[in-house]
């Protein structure tokens, strides 16, 4: 293994647990609810609209991976092959914002389960402290070998696989009438006109969920960036877009679908931690309890994938020459550790959310949904990277191909501009669009202050 080489530790085991669980955060456990309550069941179809474009953007992204197994930093690369070194740099950019987003809010939302679960271990004016020692113990998990990261989010991700499992069969047997402690709602909680029917506040709800949806669903490009160091690439990679599907279709949409069913869309209280609230109805002793330690479970994979993938992808931009080149150093495993140890730099966000949220201002909802709008400019990028280098590359031999080229490409494309045109003039996430386009807009003028300091440098000499 070469100085500038990313050590290659992952077995094909914590691939395909880091691609099942990559998709499965505390958004789902938690955010679903709140999303069901505030735009009711026709949140269902916001996420199946979602799932639909991030089902193939994955498809187009495990195309052009397919051809490209030895590229690091993944659709940063691609960008940068399709479009020039300024496309590279603002998915690169954009992609680790995202992430700095994820590491302040999941490291917050970990220490406030840990005082529900502990409430005496800690008084709740340091729950800032609890947010900076999970920060630095996943940090620790990543400073090692990537081997210790994929082993730590094989475990969580089993946990979490293994309970969405359960609540499925026991949602299912509730709705079809076959849990002899519970009587079965059937359609009533879906389309009830008592509840507000299915579309309590008309269309727009679609487009008011879909920002924080997209955080929620933003992870299942992990397993294709994790790919290149696991010892069979090509084979990894094939077992992570092809899994794409079922994991969302049945985690997701299965889950939602369930809620939707079996909890009214004005019960605000059970709605506030669902998977709880159903295993609850069904007898399950202690299931608060355990869901609590299942979602804190969750949030610590988010936030040590969230720790892996931003340092990969700090360690591709500076590679590329798009960050300083401090963070190319290795460790002698093969671990990017200066990239890792940066990677934590806006942890301490974590302690000024609880400080700034107010009644007016939900600083967890805006963090959400500024997130999920960059995950549409991310993906925006990837699907026109694999438009331009499928029509470039026409007589390559894909392993993975996207379906229906080029018409789904476009279609693809096509819904995601007119998703971002519709939501700036749909009332809720408009500060949240907009703060994100200035974010964009920042990256684009530091690309060219970096450009003109480089041509500088370069005369100079």
């Amino acid at each position: 293994m070469s100085e500038n080489e990313l050590q290659r530790g992952l077995k094909q085991r914590h691939i395909t647990m880091i691609a099942i669980g990559g998709v499965i955060g505390a958004g789902l456990f938690l955010g679903s609810g709140k999303a069901i309550y505030t735009n009711g069941p026709v949140t269902l179809v916001s996420y199946l609209f979602a799932a639909v474009v991030v089902i193939l953007v994955m498809r187009m992204l495990g195309e052009m991976a397919s051809v490209r197994l030895d590229v690091t930093g993944s659709f940063m690369a691609y960008a940068y092959e399709a479009y020039g070194p300024m496309a590279g740099y603002i998915i690169g950019w954009l992609y680790y914002f995202f992430w700095m987003y994820i590491i302040a809010l999941e490291s917050t939302f970990g220490a406030q389960i840990l005082n529900e679960l502990l409430p005496n271990l800690f008084p709740s004016n340091l729950l800032w402290l609890i947010s900076l020692v999970l920060t630095i113990l996943l940090t620790l998990t990543n400073l090692f070998t990537v081997k210790s990261y994929g082993e730590f989010e094989f475990w969580f991700a089993c946990i979490k696989v293994t309970t969405i499992v359960i609540f499925l069969i026991v949602g299912t047997l509730v709705v079809i009438g076959l849990m002899p402690t519970v009587e079965s709602p059937g359609l009533t909680n879906l389309l009830n006109k008592s509840n507000g029917g299915f579309m309590p506040h008309g269309w727009s709800s679609v487009f008011l969920g879909i920002l924080f949806i997209m955080f929620a669903f933003f992870g299942a490009e992990i397993g294709a960036i994790a790919v290149r160091e696991s010892d069979n690439p090509g084979k990894a990679i094939h077992r992570v877009i092809n899994s794409v599907v079922w994991r969302i279709l049945l985690f997701y949409i299965g889950s939602i679908l369930i809620i939707t069913l079996v909890i009214p869309s004005s019960d605000e209280a059970n709605l506030l931690n669902p998977y709880a609230s159903i295993f609850d109805m069904v007898g399950i002793p202690y299931a608060s309890t355990v869901v609590k330690l299942v979602v804190l479970t969750s949030v610590l994979s988010c936030l040590n994938s969230a720790l892996y993938t931003n340092s990969r992808m700090l360690f591709a931009m500076a590679n590329e020459g798009n960050a300083p080149k401090y963070f190319t150093k290795l460790s002698k495993n093969g671990v990017p550790v200066r990239a890792v140890i940066a990677s934590t730099a806006f942890a301490y966000i974590a302690a000024i959310i609880k400080i700034v949220s107010t009644e007016n201002f939900d600083l967890f909802k805006y963090i959400a949904n500024a997130a999920g709008a960059v995950a549409l400019l991310v993906y925006l990028i990837i699907a026109l990277s694999q438009i331009r280098l499928r029509n470039r590359n026409k007589d390559l031999n894909y392993p993975i191909k996207m379906w229906l080229f080029p018409y789904l490409s476009y279609a693809v494309v096509a819904i995601m501009v007119s998703t971002l045109c519709v939501m700036v003039f749909v009332d809720g996430i408009q500060l949240e669009l907009f703060s994100t386009l200035v974010l964009a807009l920042f990256i684009v003028v530091t690309y060219f202050i970096s450009r003109m300091k480089k041509n500088k440098n370069e005369n100079a000499s």
